[in-house]
């Protein structure tokens, strides 16, 4: 099938630029101009951007399906104009064998609207002691290798496993965080926490952790990534590993780059993430960071968690929170507050982490997939979570008022969502 947008303003973050233009499809790609017969989708002066590549996206099969099965993430995602998911091994079990991963490969093809590319574990059971087979779940699809928030506290198996992955070209994705100060911590050290009583860390935590995973990467030579980086004090460690030619990525989900710790409030637990919410200096921070591309990617961190975890008190509640059809209006709030042009945020939604992965999606060249999502950047709404897709409704956004509503979605060039 051959596709015509018309009347579309472009949302280029390859050229950094948004344009008014048209676009065409053949074949599932983006394509020169052609067929003048080819159906037309007039896009009424909305914007047409690549799909969103959505970084650390918990899809909770096997072993919880009832939160989060790969059937509902992939209607959410593409109500939310997330055309990839890469998804997090934190399962139960974990995806640390090419027997699971291969489980995870069929459930996603047979259930997911979108494309689904998933993450292995870095070590066994993401218990810190031994490596997994990377080779062969590299073999077996696996585009990156993280234990997610269980940090791997052994210094000496992690630069083994860095080593390891260095000699296949694979990628180690890391959370941040020092598992000693961090332990049973609910929010983030700071005159708010302490008038709460809730027991919180320090944001040298991340630091101190950052610190210590450069010096690897430094020794190694390896292909790292940052899951999330979300203090202004980690932010120089950064900065100069990338200043020295370090392979280093960074990331930061969409909640710490909007939230801050005051909207944890009367301990509302859909606030409650892991890492916390962190003071409004910091969350300042991370916007310039991102504006600056120090910090690479934007993405939902995507945490589904049922009713019965999040309803307990505050320091006992489970972290978390969903994200995939709020990632897109959630952004936008960044763009109407005047931090980031959508070029920016596409930039670091779409672009950049297709680029890290080594997919070929997040672009609008010719001979590109073509994955879209057409919105209105400016259509207004109040969020309610039961009306989201996801299983879970663990939402912080929930009652919010919103810009920015998906009006189609596009995989390949076939639709999978409508407003």
């Amino acid at each position: 099938m051959t596709l015509r947008f018309i009347n579309a303003r472009l949302v280029d973050p390859e050229a950094g630029e948004t344009r008014e233009g048209e676009l065409w499809v053949e074949d599932g790609r983006i394509a020169a101009p052609g067929d003048p017969q080819a159906e037309t989708v007039d896009c009424r002066g909305a914007c047409l951007a690549p799909g969103i590549v959505d970084w650390g996206v918990k899809v909770s099969e096997p072993g919880e399906r009832h939160k989060e099965s790969f059937r509902t993430a992939g209607r959410a995602a593409a109500r939310g104009g997330v055309t990839t998911m890469v998804t997090r091994p934190d399962t139960d079990p974990p995806i640390d064998t090419p027997e699971v991963l291969e489980f995870v490969h069929r459930r996603a093809q047979a259930d997911a609207r979108v494309r689904v590319v998933p993450m292995a574990a870095l070590t066994k059971g993401r218990e810190g002691r031994e490596m997994t087979e990377i080779g062969l779940l590299r073999d077996a699809g696996a585009v990156a290798f993280s234990d997610c928030d269980r940090v791997v506290a052994d210094t000496r198996v992690f630069a083994r496993a860095l080593t390891y992955a260095r000699s296949l070209g694979a990628l180690v994705v890391a959370h941040p965080q020092d598992p000693g100060l961090s332990r049973g911590a609910a929010a983030s050290a700071s005159a708010f926490a302490s008038l709460r009583g809730l027991p919180a860390v320090s944001p040298m935590a991340e630091r101190m952790a950052l610190d210590r995973d450069m010096a690897l990467i430094e020794m190694t030579g390896a292909s790292y990534h940052a899951d999330q980086v979300t203090c202004a004090r980690a932010l120089p460690a950064l900065s100069r590993a990338k200043r020295n030619g370090l392979d280093v990525t960074a990331g930061i989900g969409i909640h710490h780059l909007t939230l801050n710790d005051y909207d944890v409030g009367d301990y509302r637990t859909f606030f409650k993430l892991k890492p916390p919410l962190r003071p409004e200096d910091d969350r300042r921070a991370l916007v310039e960071a991102v504006a600056s591309g120090l910090v690479d990617v934007i993405c939902s961190m995507h945490t589904p968690q049922d009713e019965e975890s999040k309803r307990l008190p505050f320091e006992e509640a489970a972290s978390g929170a969903v994200g995939l059809e709020t990632l897109l209006p959630a952004a936008l709030r960044l763009y109407h507050a005047g931090d980031l042009s959508l070029a920016a945020l596409w930039r670091a939604m779409s672009l950049n982490p297709a680029r890290r992965l080594g997919l070929p999606v997040g672009r609008l060249a010719v001979g590109a997939p073509a994955d879209l999502v057409l919105f209105d950047p400016d259509a207004p709404f109040v969020l309610d979570r039961f009306a989201l897709a996801s299983k879970s409704k663990n939402t912080p956004f929930d009652g919010a008022r919103m810009q920015g509503r998906v009006l189609g979605t596009w995989v390949g060039g076939a639709r999978v969502a409508t407003d």
